[in-house]
This record gives C-alpha cells, structure tokens and sequence, in this order.
C-alpha cells in the first residue's frame, strides 16, 4: 500500500494582502541595482553577483541588467549558488532534496561578491550561501542584497541592500513569484489558516 499524500506545505497558508505588485519589484530591484553600483561598483574589480537557487538567481540576473544600463561599470559577472547540501535540515526538514548546480563562471578569491536571495528570513539560507562560496575561495568581501527582509532573524545576518523590509510574525511567511518560475511578479504575505 503506498504511503498517504501529505498536502503541498503551503496548502494551509492563505494570502493576507500584497507587499509588492510588478511595478513595485521592476522599482526595488532598480533602487537596489544603484545602490549596488554606488557603494561597491567603482572600486576597479567590477562587481559579482551570486544568486541563491532559485529566487535569488532569478533577481540577481534582473539586477545584473540594471546594473548593465547604468554603464558606468563593467558588466557585472553573474553567477549562482545551490545550497540545499550546506542547509542544516537538509535531512530533517527537505524529504526530497532537489539539488541544483551551483554556476560560478570566475573565481570568487579576492572579489567583492554580493549574495541576492529573494526572501531574508532566519539567517541560515544565507549562512549556507557563505558556506557554499568558502568551499570556491575566498572573496575578499561579501554584501548581501534581498528583494524582502522579513525579520525574525535566528542569526547574526543583516542584509546591506533591500527591496523591502517588512515585519512577519510567527503564523506568516512571504512568497515571492516571478515571470522567471511562469507566474505573475508579486510579493505576498500569507498567513497560517488556524
């Protein structure tokens, strides 16, 4: 007999309202992508994007082309990490780990790297980020840019550039989607039916 169908894990989550529409992501990643450029673009190196699978990756290719519009810097080198090996529940919480490639295209020793996630939340997805580069090199800085800063952090971890900061509570996540995963750009926030 096969073992019974759990339902998907965020079948008992309901939207609650919209923190971002298209046009509010297409104006965070743009603000973002300056930011981006003002404080770390002009220091000779350009600068290296490294997205967290999937979201991450996804956002930081949108801000590598904004920062390619600016023209005031080198294209910027754009790659992607997979951390679903380096996360601490790996074997707990994931019952079926999709691992991803991780994709750096150039070395990351001695480069200024900026970590891009969608969602910045406990600290421990971008831990694992930080654990996946250590084991390429070793970049001489690494910043961290989130489309949402959703709080509630179990670690030591503050991003440097965000879209969006919004305080959650325990009952409520924050979904992002985008064109990129076929559906429409939209931040929400979601709640736990009771």
């Amino acid at each position: 007999m096969p073992p019974p169908r759990l339902p998907p894990p965020d079948a008992d989550l309901v939207e609650r309202r919209e923190i971002l529409d298209a046009n509010g992501i297409a104006r965070a990643l743009k603000r973002m992508a300056y930011e981006i450029v003002e404080r770390i673009g002009h220091d000779g190196e350009g600068i290296y994007l490294v997205g967290i699978r999937t979201g991450g990756a996804y956002l930081a290719a949108r801000l590598a082309g904004l920062i390619r519009e600016q023209r005031e810097i080198p294209n910027p080198t754009l790659g992607a990490v997979d951390i679903t090996l380096y996360r601490d529940d790996v074997f707990r919480g994931l019952p079926k780990p999709e691992i991803g490639p991780t994709e750096l295209p150039e070395s990351v020793d001695g480069r200024r790297v900026v970590l891009v996630d969608d969602v910045l939340f406990t600290g421990r997805t971008i831990r694992a980020a930080m654990d996946v580069l250590a084991d390429y090199g070793r970049p001489r800085a690494e910043s961290l840019a989130v489309l949402v800063d959703r709080g509630r952090r179990e670690l030591p971890i503050q991003p440097d550039f965000v879209g969006v900061a919004v305080q959650t509570t325990a009952t409520e996540s924050v979904r992002v989607m985008l064109k990129e995963r076929g559906e429409i750009d939209r931040v929400v926030l979601r709640e736990r039916r009771i």
